[in-house]
Order: C-alpha cells, then sequence, then structure tokens
C-alpha cells in the first residue's frame, strides 16, 4: 500500500486488522485508542491526538499486505510506513511526530535514567530491531529538531498506552476528530 486516498481506507483497516495484537497484551485498536485519550488528557492539539491515534498504522499497513502474518523479527520501519500512506491525508503537524516516534523511544534510552527499565517486553525487543539507544551526537541532532517535544510526547504515551485493565473511548469518538481535522484541510 503506497499512500491512502480516503479516510475509509484509514478506518478499514482499524476493521480489519485493528484487533490484533503485536508484542503486546492489547489490540492494535484499543492501544490507539489510549494514546490518543492520554493525548486529550494532556491538552495535546489535535493533530498531535490524531498522531497518537495514528502513530502505529504502519503496523496495520503491515498486516494487511503481509495477510496479517506481520514479522517481529525484522524492523519493518512501521512509522515510515505510517508517514507514507498518511501524508497524502494530514499536514506535518501529525505525520512528524509520527515519524519520529521510534526515534524518541532510542532518544529516552540515552538520556533519561530509568526509562529503559519501564520498557515492556515488546518495546525493548523492539528497541534492539530499531538501532538501540542514540549515540551522544544522534541525541544532540534530534534534540535540536523543531518536532523533539512533540516526539517525545507521543513516545511516552505509546509506552503507557498499553493498559489492558483502563476504561477507554470507543474508535468512534476519534472518528469524528479524524473526519473534523479532514475537513478543516
Amino acid at each position: 500500500m503506497n499512500k491512502f486516498a480516503s479516510l475509509i481506507e484509514i478506518e478499514s483497516l482499524f476493521e480489519k486488522w485493528g484487533q490484533q495484537f503485536y508484542s503486546e497484551n492489547i489490540s492494535q485498536t484499543a492501544h490507539a485508542v489510549q494514546c490518543a485519550q492520554l493525548a486529550e488528557e494532556a491538552d495535546a492539539s489535535s493533530a498531535l491526538v490524531l498522531a497518537a491515534l495514528l502513530h502505529d498504522v504502519g503496523h496495520l499497513v503491515d498486516l494487511e499486505d503481509s495477510s496479517g502474518k506481520e514479522e517481529h523479527v525484522i524492523d519493518t520501519k512501521h512509522e515510515a510506513t505510517a508517514v507514507r500512506v498518511l501524508a497524502s491525508l494530514f499536514p506535518p503537524a501529525v505525520t512528524a511526530p509520527i515519524a519520529l516516534h521510534v526515534e524518541g523511544k532510542r532518544w529516552l534510552c540515552a538520556r533519561e535514567d530509568g526509562y529503559f527499565e519501564t520498557l515492556s517486553q515488546g518495546s525493548v525487543a523492539s528497541l534492539a530491531l530499531q538501532g538501540g539507544p542514540m549515540t551522544d551526537a544522534e541525541a544532540d541532532r534530534f534534540m535540536a529538531m523543531p518536532q523533539f517535544e512533540d516526539a517525545i510526547a507521543l513516545r511516552r504515551w505509546d509506552d503507557i498506552g498499553k493498559d489492558i485493565s483502563k476504561d477507554q473511548l470507543p474508535l468512534d469518538e476519534f472518528r469524528r476528530l479524524l473526519h473534523s481535522h479532514f475537513e478543516k484541510l
């Protein structure tokens, strides 16, 4: 899949693959909704709430492209896949944090004491595939990026948005946000 032509394609991927689990004890949809809820609770912009909702859509695309057999032994660059398919529908305020949320994990591992110990088993496994903690030079360059703060915020929501006991809003609540944001473009 090269890019989405409409929001209907995003919605259909969530309907088809959203109940799949990916090395975590939470479904793709539940994780996406929890991350978006966390962004809303933090009074994030609507663009950043959408980024939180859609940050792992690359996993859904990978599932679609592989008929449900996503690889966990290689880094599929799900963040790049997400940006590629979303860029025709959403502005950089949505896609830039998505593009950088994996780098955010690498930065936090390099620069925040104790962060690595908070990662889920799935995040630890994927970190090794994604290049491990950043070097000092990489971390300095990352911090200088204008999207740094949004990427780190998204990363933190990604890390904690895996609570299977948390009450969450239905995906339909965020469909309204998707459509209203899309109509503004």
